[in-house]
């Protein structure tokens, strides 16, 4: 694969938008309490963590995830129909059935699963929608 093919504008927007879907995801106006709840964490928890080290490796291995999502749409005959199917097909088939197989030894709530597993699904769809339409 070339990765100078590679629209990295793109990426970089998919990047901002995947990271902003989590932001809104795990905000409290969606899923943030429900995710809290679900992961044993208070809001006095959440207030000792690092948050800026946090959303500063966040958005590094959402970059990271992106470009390798790029490097599989890197194909001249990607649409942005068929770059929303495939970051659909990366982020249920792969991302959240790995993340429902780990959760399940974990002993996690299906609530759970469906919280994490959806915001990844979404963000792949998106990534790959943007990836496949900015040619």
């Amino acid at each position: 694969m070339d990765a100078s093919t590679i629209n990295w504008l793109a990426v970089v927007t998919s990047t901002v938008v995947f990271y902003a879907i989590g932001g809104l995801w795990y905000s409290p106006v969606l899923f943030a309490s429900a995710w809290m709840k679900e992961i044993g964490m208070t809001k006095d928890d959440a207030k000792k963590s690092s948050l800026g080290k946090i959303m500063t490796v966040t958005f590094l291995l959402s970059f990271i995830m992106v470009t390798n999502l790029a490097f599989f749409l890197n194909d001249p005959k990607i649409t942005t129909s068929t770059g929303a199917l495939y970051g659909f097909l990366t982020g249920f088939g792969w991302v959240s059935m790995s993340v429902a197989l780990n959760a399940l030894y974990e002993q996690r709530s299906l609530k759970y699963i469906l919280i994490n597993a959806g915001y990844l699904t979404i963000g792949f769809t998106v990534s790959g929608l943007i990836l496949g339409a900015w040619r």
